[in-house]
């Protein structure tokens, strides 16, 4: 079985979405005028977080100019900026600030991942692009056995979380739906993993109030909640 370290590693080396990697050395190459100075990450996005952790988290994709930008999730971006105070308020981050690959930010007992690796145009990966990424997310679950909840953030990240799931063959107790703090249980054998839904963290959804701080927060408090 793959390791966490191999499976970064050939994530970051990935060609397997020529047209994304084109859009993301371009996007590297340009860079926003804000962040004219920096050297852009500019290759698929590896994973982050505990290797031994019990939560994981599935997002969309990286951001042109965030994790695209710094190397890795969530990080220098308004969703992170969202996202990162919400797992620490949790117990799930050591720090509630990200910014770059070496600011000393470490997750606890929580891991971050995502349906697609490389820095799609206008967010929206084709439905290739996530098959070709998804073999990566069921080698991720593999290498995280003490895995006991997942959350998809956003209906793409849901989406790839259940299908992880039924691929392995779980089988979950109700119908899982996408709807903010929905639950369900897959069950495998005697293995049991909590799916719960959320909101995506994006500029779209937090500027309009469509997911407020006590609706994210509420997601990582009935996280830990659920954990022994």
């Amino acid at each position: 079985m793959p390791t966490l370290k191999s499976i970064e590693r050939a994530i970051v080396a990935c060609e397997r979405c020529p047209e994304l990697r084109g859009y993301c050395a371009q996007v590297a190459r340009e860079r926003r005028r804000a962040y004219a100075d920096e050297t852009y990450w500019g290759k698929p996005v590896p994973p982050f977080g505990d290797p031994h952790a019990r939560v994981m988290l599935v997002g969309l994709a990286p951001g042109a100019h965030g994790s695209n930008r710094t190397g890795r999730p969530f990080t220098g971006d308004a969703s992170g900026e969202f996202l990162y105070p919400a797992l620490y308020r949790a117990g799930f981050a050591s720090q509630p600030h990200a910014t770059d690959r070496n600011d000393g930010l470490a997750l606890i007992d929580c891991f971050i991942t995502s349906a697609g690796r490389c820095a799609p145009p206008k967010n929206k990966p084709t439905p290739q692009q996530l098959r070709n990424c998804f073999p990566f997310l069921l080698q991720e679950f593999d290498a995280l056995p003490e895995l006991q909840i997942m959350i998809g953030l956003g209906s793409i990240g849901f989406d790839a979380m259940l299908k992880v799931l039924r691929e392995r063959g779980f089988r979950f107790d109700t119908p899982p739906v996408f709807a903010h703090g929905a639950e369900s249980v897959a069950a495998n054998g005697t293995r049991r993993i909590t799916v719960i839904a959320s909101y995506h963290p994006s500029r779209q959804n937090t500027n309009t109030g469509k997911l407020t701080v006590p609706m994210f927060d509420a997601i990582f408090t009935r996280a830990k909640q659920l954990l022994p």
